[in-house]
């Protein structure tokens, strides 16, 4: 009996590693597609990309949050509320950023730079619980932000201003505080919602946000679409389907098998695949010196993600949240 049941949670445990494995690999082609968008037209820019990509994901979304089970506890128009600002703030904005920050930056920096979240979620939960921090974790913050701003400026003084790599470089920075953010209100929205119909329902807000965003702010945009190249559309669906949807349905899947310190871990490879990807899809390349600045970030938001004892959380411990990750969702 002792057999079948090792088999199983073997069998369970390898299942899980497969599913986050797939959804890192699907995430480290979202820069990729993105950046190949924006080079087929003029028209692709970051608010028809980032519509393109929630048109395609929202009915997925919808289903999800319909069919997921009912939670026990009743909702209040106050929970009610800080989802759709959950929504707004950590998936709507947080995209929109982002794919406004790779119209400046190279895949490969925009992923070291995303990489950072889980040490501004500590950050955030230290200043609002009033905790203090311990010196394994300061460390861990030092590593990761020394070693991206070794990435950001190993291109040279000359090359952030001639490029706007230091506007591009906010921009997405800006969108990892407004998902670290939400990444604070997680815990208690997934107490009252269940992971599943609070994913699918907050996700449907950022779809519906950034398709409105995209009807204002274009004039004709029914004609706008029909302009542009069968390539933009493809990538658009592709990105919706590929690297929203099926990772973040992945990743769940995966933490539920086998943990989210597990689950982290195995996606650390994912700014390495990304950086990879990038060099052999997009030409880009990093210096030795850039190279070093990633294997600092990676070194320190590891120590912060894989901490046995969560410092500068409240004495009553908070629950790590099942949704899935900015790093497939934005």
């Amino acid at each position: 009996m002792s057999r079948l049941n090792s088999s199983a949670s073997g069998s369970t445990a390898l299942f899980g590693s497969i599913c986050v494995l797939l959804s890192a690999v699907l995430f480290a082609i979202k820069a990729i597609l993105i950046k190949y968008t924006y080079q087929l037209s003029p028209d692709a820019d970051a608010v028809t990309v980032l519509a393109l990509r929630m048109m395609s994901a929202l009915p997925f979304f919808l289903a999800i949050a319909v069919l997921s089970k009912a939670p026990i506890k009743s909702t209040t128009w106050r929970d009610w509320s800080l989802l759709l600002f959950a929504g707004f703030i950590g998936y709507y904005l947080a995209s929109i950023l982002d794919f406004m920050g790779l119209m400046y930056v190279s895949a490969s920096l925009e992923r070291i730079i995303l990489f950072l979240y889980p040490t501004l979620t500590v950050l955030a939960s230290a200043a609002i619980y009033r905790q203090k921090i311990n010196g394994h974790t300061w460390l861990a913050i030092l590593l990761s932000y020394g070693g991206t701003l070794v990435v950001v400026f190993g291109e040279g003084w000359q090359a952030l201003h001639a490029n706007n790599i230091l506007l591009g470089s906010s921009l997405v920075f800006a969108g990892a505080i407004a998902y670290a953010s939400y990444l604070v209100m997680t815990p208690t929205l997934i107490k009252r919602f269940g992971s599943w119909r609070f994913t699918g329902l907050a996700m449907s807000v950022a779809c519906i946000a950034a398709i409105g965003h995209y009807l204002l702010v274009t004039p004709q945009p029914a004609q706008h679409l029909l302009q542009l190249p069968n390539g933009v559309i493809w990538y658009g669906m592709a990105l919706g389907f590929f690297s929203t949807v099926l990772p973040a349905t992945l990743l769940m899947q995966g933490i539920a098998r086998i943990g989210s310190a597990q689950a982290a871990l195995i996606s650390a490879g994912g700014p390495i695949l990304t950086l990879l990807l990038a060099v052999a899809f997009l030409g880009e390349h990093l210096n030795l010196i850039q190279w070093i600045g990633c294997a600092l970030n990676i070194t320190g938001v590891l120590m912060i993600t894989l901490m046995p004892k969560k410092t500068g959380m409240p004495k009553k411990p908070v629950p790590a949240p099942t949704a899935p990750s900015m790093e497939n969702l934005t």
